[in-house]
């Protein structure tokens, strides 16, 4: 049984039940049909991408949590920050009221404010206008589908199916 954490910190999960834990019988290469060693060999590439792509979820979703915990203290940090911001407006509006007014000096704080506010407003939405859709991967999506849907089946007249813009050659 593997250990709950590898020894790089990653937690791995205990058990994979589609990797075999003792050797398989192996017959001799001359008792075992063609399609036979390609049902066996398919079995066991498949059997070591579906470990590969458990491991790399299982190290992906450690690192996440390290990342999530480490945001933590920067909100906590963000938001201590903003609640200072307060106090230091404050500072403002009276260190200008010993030239000005209470109230306009208060008023201009809440100006700059605004202002401040507005640009940064003016430049998130900019900088969210320009989000485009994933052209290429929806692109390479629906190609990916259309081959996968024919996959299998004759062509119904015979022709040459067609993958890239170039005609795919006689199955010999």
């Amino acid at each position: 049984m593997a250990s709950p954490t590898s020894s790089s910190g990653a937690e791995v999960p205990p058990v994979l039940p589609s990797i075999p834990l003792s050797r398989e019988p192996v017959k001799p290469a001359g008792e075992q049909s063609i399609g036979a060693l390609v049902r066996e060999a398919t079995a066991q590439v498949s059997t070591l991408v579906r470990a590969e792509v458990e491991l790399a979820r299982a190290e992906v979703t450690s690192e996440v949590k390290k990342g999530l915990q480490g945001s933590v203290f920067f909100i906590v940090a963000l938001t201590v920050l903003l609640f200072s911001l307060f106090f230091a407006f404050f500072a403002l509006g009276e260190l200008l009221a010993l030239w000005l007014n209470r109230a306009a000096a208060f008023g201009i704080v809440f100006g700059i404010m605004l202002i401040v506010a507005g640009l940064f407003g003016l430049l998130g939405y900019m900088r969210v206008r320009r989000i485009r859709k994933p052209e290429r991967t929806i692109s390479s999506l629906k190609e990916s589908a259309q081959v996968l849907s024919h996959r299998g089946r004759g062509e119904p007249d015979g022709a040459a199916h067609e993958l890239n813009g170039r005609p795919a050659s006689p199955a010999r």
